[in-house]
C-alpha cells in the first residue's frame, strides 16, 4: 500500500521527534560522565534590508542594496504588480544581484473579515514567495475598529495564524508574525495573548525591536522569551516626539540605527546569548531627511552595525 505524506505532516513529525529527544536530555546527561562545558557558539547573524525605504521602487531599492553588500532583501506585496506577477522575474533579478529573498510583506490578517478570502491571498504571496526563492511570509494582525478588545480576538488571531501557517508550510515558506504598533499585537502582553494560542508549528514571531520599544516592550527580554519561537528580526531605531501634525500623531519616530533610543546592543548581546543563527533585516519607513536618500540611509545603518556593533556585512 502506498501512501503520500505532506510537507506540514513531515515537518510536525520531525518536530515532535526533536521535541522528544529535547525532553530526554536531562536524563541522558544523569547517566553520562562529567565534562566541561564547551563555550557557547556564537552567533550567526545574516543581514538584509527591506526595500519599504524606497517606497515602491523595488529595482532601485535591489540595485542599492546589493551595492552596498547586503545578501539579504525583504520585499513587499507591490513588489507583484511592479514585476507583473512573474516570481520568476524577482527571482532572477536578485540572482543577479547576488541577493537572498528573506521575506515578502504580505499584509494584514483580520480576524472581523471573512477568514477564507483572505487565507487564499496570503497563501498566493506564499507561492510567490517560495518561487521567488524566499523563505518567509510576514503578516501583521489587523486591530478591530470600532469596538473594544476581547481576549478571544487573541485566540482568533492565534487560531488564524496557524492555520495561514498550515498552509504556507505546505508550500515550504515560513510564517512569521510582526508586532506592530496599531495593531492587534503592538504591545508585549498582547504578543504574548496571540503566541498562547499559535501552534508554535505553524507560526513564529518576526520581532521587530523599534516597535516593540515604541509599544513599551523591551526587545532584548523579548529575544530570550522567544528563544524558541523566535523566526527573524526587523532591526530599526526609533526615538519619542511629540505627536504633531508632521509625525501623523504618533508619539514616536523611526530613525537610522544609531540615531534612536532602542538598545541595540542589549538586543545583539541578547542574540548571542541564545546563540541565534538566522536573519536580522534592517528596516527603516523612509529616509528621516529629506535631503537623503534612501541608499545614504542604508549606509548609516550599516556603517552603525559593522562599526558600533562589530558585525560585517
Amino acid at each position: 500500500m502506498s501512501f503520500r505524506v505532506s510537507r506540514r505532516d513531515f515537518i510536525a513529525t520531525i518536530g515532535a521527534t526533536l521535541g522528544g529527544s529535547l525532553l530526554r536530555t536531562p536524563a541522558l546527561r544523569a547517566i553520562a560522565p562529567f565534562h566541561p562545558a564547551a563555550a557557547p557558539a556564537p552567533a550567526e547573524i545574516r543581514w538584509g534590508y527591506a526595500a519599504i525605504t524606497w517606497n515602491a521602487n523595488d529595482r532601485q531599492a535591489i540595485d542599492d542594496i546589493s551595492a552596498l553588500g547586503f545578501p539579504g532583501i525583504q520585499l513587499r506585496s507591490n513588489a507583484i504588480a511592479e514585476f507583473n506577477g512573474s516570481a520568476q522575474a524577482v527571482h532572477d533579478l536578485l540572482d543577479q544581484h547576488k541577493l537572498k529573498l528573506v521575506a515578502f510583506s504580505s499584509g494584514d490578517l483580520d480576524i472581523d473579515a471573512p477568514a477564507e478570502t483572505q487565507l487564499a491571498m496570503h497563501t498566493d504571496h506564499a507561492k510567490f514567495t517560495h518561487d521567488a526563492g524566499g523563505d518567509y511570509l510576514q503578516v501583521i494582525g489587523a486591530r478591530p475598529k470600532n469596538r473594544l478588545i476581547v481576549d478571544d480576538d487573541y485566540k482568533n488571531m492565534g487560531r488564524l495564524l496557524t492555520d495561514l501557517g498550515k498552509r504556507t508550510s505546505d508550500i515550504g515558506v515560513q510564517l512569521g508574525f510582526h508586532n506592530h504598533m496599531y495593531s492587534l499585537g503592538q504591545s508585549a502582553g498582547e504578543v504574548d495573548k496571540i503566541f498562547d494560542a499559535v501552534d508554535p508549528r505553524y507560526a513564529k514571531l518576526e520581532l521587530d525591536v523599534a516597535h516593540y520599544w515604541a509599544g513599551g516592550g523591551d526587545p532584548a527580554k523579548a529575544v530570550g522569551e522567544y528563544r524558541d519561537r523566535l523566526l527573524f528580526l526587523h532591526i530599526k531605531d526609533a526615538v519619542d516626539v511629540t505627536p504633531s501634525k508632521d509625525s501623523d500623531n504618533k508619539p514616536y519616530r523611526f530613525v537610522e540605527l544609531g540615531q534612536g533610543k532602542v538598545d541595540l546592543p542589549a538586543v545583539f548581546a541578547a542574540l548571542q546569548e541564545i546563540q541565534f543563527r538566522g536573519w536580522a533585516v534592517i528596516e527603516l519607513d523612509g529616509p528621516t531627511d529629506p535631503s537623503r536618500t534612501p541608499k545614504q540611509s542604508a549606509e548609516i545603518s550599516k556603517n552603525y552595525v559593522e562599526q558600533k556593533l562589530g558585525y560585517t556585512i
